[in-house]
């Protein structure tokens, strides 16, 4: 069995970053997604957001590329939100992520970025924040 120990930074938006993710919605999407992910074997450490976007920091696991985890959370997430009627309209995700590995040095202050989302973007828009991390990072498509 390989061992491997990989933390990542994921963030992704809703549908055309509409503010579907209003509390209480917010804290039980993300709720439901940590447990349903822990139940496929994806350990997130961190879950959080805004209106309009989600930041995940999870351990990639021993036999799933980061796209699958990405496809895995987002794609039951939104079938469940629909599902359980959560909002009013169709909800969905965007197609686009941005995804980063962390070093176990970083993770205290991802994870404090992390948990202060709200805070932080009575100051930034997700647009701005999302535009700094791609260009700090050297970010191109992949």
């Amino acid at each position: 069995m390989p061992y491997l120990k990989v933390w990542i930074h994921a963030v992704w938006s809703t549908e055309q970053r509409r503010p579907y993710l209003i509390q209480p919605v917010r804290q039980v999407v993300f709720d439901h997604i940590k447990a349903n992910s822990l139940r496929k074997g994806i350990l997130i450490d961190r879950i959080n957001g805004y209106f309009d976007h989600t930041h995940v920091l999870f351990r990639l696991p021993n036999d799933l590329p980061i796209s699958k985890v990405i496809q895995l959370i987002k794609g039951e997430s939104s079938y469940w939100i629909n599902k359980e009627n959560l909002i009013s309209e169709r909800f969905s995700w965007q197609d686009e992520y941005f995804a980063a590995s962390i070093s176990e040095s970083d993770l205290p202050s991802v994870s404090h970025y992390i948990d202060h989302q709200e805070s932080h973007h009575k100051n930034k828009t997700f647009m701005q924040e999302y535009t700094e991390m791609i260009k700090e990072l050297g970010v191109v498509p992949g």
